[in-house]
């Protein structure tokens, strides 16, 4: 009896990381890898991929690089019309660029596989920014969608730091290489890719982009559904993912189950500023090289040593996510007298 309930664990955990795809901040950074490249002519291309055509990015310029949430999207047009202007940068993105824009001129700049608890969990069935445009062919937008340690490397390949199951030390294949006119290079793993029109996504909202609609938001997370739901909703949070979603909840003080409606609007305020700050922290840390450090998310301990509970969560007929949360830190809040009941698992 335990022994399969330990197998059924253990194969959901086992789903769970298969689901797993990078979240914003790691995104943002492929894009700051590729934007050095932006307004060159491709002039060679390779990759394993059979979505996509690879030979029609042959002598195509790179006219533009966009995020938006957990998409990457590159733009391509004929090598000789014009290379257009860049998209606007935010804030952020002008502070990164000069990062990744120097180290990539000393050939030193990569972006490493993400470790699996780097990762993050699929969109909620409902997210906006999934289904790509019919239309395809080359000279439009290029959309990326990465999966379980997707990346991006500039100037150089990703190597193997462990054996296979069958014990061969076999390097990642990408699923698309792109050679430039100046010599550099950008090879994609793990990754979905499809052409499209026009970037299919709303920067309100992003959470990492300077449009990012706080009273969009806010109304969001007032909704009737346990708050954990609702922050993996791309329609308004494009880019949270699964860490960011644990993190936040803990810091914010707020039980994964709490059904939005029964937070205060200071509840929901302060959840929003933990959700801005953490993922801006998260972004600024992966692009000086350094780790997150998590207080809540595969934890046995919150950081005042209390015990940590974890469960899987998610809409009927949905996704489920695996949450931790601490009991004492995050207190359950429970409906009043004439409240509807709360949403069952």
């Amino acid at each position: 009896m335990w022994g399969l309930q330990a197998e059924c664990e253990n194969d959901l955990l086992i789903t769970q990381l298969l689901l797993e795809m990078p979240e914003g901040p790691s995104v943002r950074k492929f894009q700051l890898l590729t934007s050095p490249f932006v307004g060159q002519v491709v002039v060679k291309v390779g990759g394993s991929s059979r979505k996509i055509n690879v030979n029609d990015l042959n002598a195509l310029r790179l006219q533009d690089s966009q995020v938006h949430g957990k998409n990457l999207y590159l733009a391509f047009v004929a090598a000789e019309g014009p290379s257009g202007p860049a998209a606007e940068e935010t804030v952020l993105q002008k502070e990164a660029a000069a990062v990744a824009g120097s180290a990539v001129q000393r050939g030193q700049e990569q972006v490493c596989a993400p470790h699996p608890q780097d990762g993050e969990l699929q969109e909620l069935q409902h997210s906006g920014s999934e289904a790509p445009d019919a239309t395809e062919g080359p000279g439009n937008w290029l959309r990326f969608h990465f999966g379980l340690f997707g990346s991006v490397r500039a100037n150089e390949f990703s190597r193997a730091n462990q054996a296979n199951k069958r014990g061969d030390w076999k390097d990642p294949v990408p699923r698309l290489i792109l050679h430039f006119e100046s010599g550099g290079f950008l090879a994609f793993y793990n990754c979905r890719m499809h052409w499209c029109s026009s970037p299919r996504a709303d920067p309100a909202s992003d959470i990492l982009s300077m449009e990012f609609h706080r009273g969009q938001a806010l109304e969001a997370l007032h909704a009737p559904n346990p708050i954990c739901y609702t922050l993996l909703d791309q329609r308004y949070f494009s880019g949270l993912g699964n860490i960011i979603k644990n993190e936040i909840l803990y810091l914010a003080k707020i039980h994964p189950l709490t059904r939005g409606s029964l937070l205060a609007l200071w509840d929901r305020q302060r959840l929003l500023d933990c959700a801005v700050q953490f993922s801006s922290d998260w972004l600024h840390l992966k692009l000086h090289g350094q780790r997150l450090h998590f207080h809540i998310y595969q934890r046995e301990q919150c950081p005042l040593g209390h015990p940590v509970m974890k469960g899987a969560f998610g809409p009927p007929g949905g996704f489920k996510r695996l949450t931790w949360w601490c009991p004492q830190c995050q207190p359950e809040v429970l409906p009043r007298d004439g409240d509807p009941s709360p949403v069952t698992e």
